[in-house]
């Protein structure tokens, strides 16, 4: 698949929150994750690598939540082998309270796969 049809891909599910199906059918098993430097301070592991580590951190993430309000996913912007989506969530989490959340996703996409994603928020 080329980038154009991963980053569509991408979208489509995103908007239905379907961040699993993404990870299993559109990641590589070398997936590399990266959060910003500040997100240590809440805990946050800055690197992880592999599509095991990459899907454990997606589900801790989840278990962290009481309830998602809402979450959207903007149509994503493409070059070459690179795409970026703004990704924002109305979330709940457990002890912590109501947020809203906005983040840049940056997606670097090798031979049909992505191999890093990096957040910046």
């Amino acid at each position: 698949m080329t980038t154009q049809e991963i980053a569509n891909k991408y979208y489509e599910l995103a908007c239905q929150n379907k961040y699993v199906e993404i990870q299993d059918d559109y990641y590589d098993e070398n997936v590399i994750s990266v959060e910003p430097e500040h997100a240590a301070a809440k805990g946050m592991q800055i690197v992880t690598k592999g599509k095991p580590a990459v899907v454990a951190k997606g589900v801790a993430f989840r278990e962290l939540r009481e309830e998602l309000h809402s979450q959207s996913c903007s149509e994503p912007l493409i070059t070459e082998d690179f795409f970026s989506v703004i990704l924002k969530r109305d979330i709940t989490f457990k002890n912590k309270g109501r947020v809203q959340l906005e983040e840049i996703g940056i997606f670097q996409v090798k031979e049909g796969k992505i191999i890093l994603e990096q957040f910046f928020y």
